[in-house]
């Protein structure tokens, strides 16, 4: 079964920072595209940060370049979210998602266009 299972939202004071973690199960996360996207409630889902896995690529949304940071772990099949210098603006539900119908797929932006997705963690910034 493909799953994925996100951590590390919560509360932070604006300025802080968080990590989030996408586990995956079912899949291997390297080989697939695979990203970061946030979803306020009554809008789209918007990227974030993704990857492409033909060629290594990272897309990031403009308001959040210089801010945030993806890396994965291969050994741990787990795909990070590094957010710093956080804003309230930030604050919402993100999600990873993953496209595991297109194994080495280029990926030309960040586009919820995904097959697999995550519960959603919750993070909340303090003005």
């Amino acid at each position: 079964q493909l799953q994925l299972a996100e951590s590390g939202g919560g509360l932070v004071q604006s300025g802080g920072s968080l990590k989030l973690s996408c586990a995956a199960s079912g899949f291997t996360l390297h080989l697939v595209p695979t990203g970061w996207f946030r979803q306020a409630p009554g809008q789209e889902r918007e990227g974030v940060a993704c990857i492409s896995p033909s060629d290594g690529k990272i897309y990031y949304a403009d308001s959040v370049k210089g801010r945030f940071h993806l890396s994965r772990d291969s050994a741990s099949n787990t795909m990070y979210l590094m957010m710093n210098s956080l804003k309230p603006e930030d604050t919402t539900v993100y999600y990873c998602g993953a496209d595991s119908t297109n194994p080495m797929a280029t990926m030309t932006g960040c586009y919820p266009h995904l097959s697999t997705w995550g519960q959603g963690t919750l993070v909340n910034v303090s003005s």
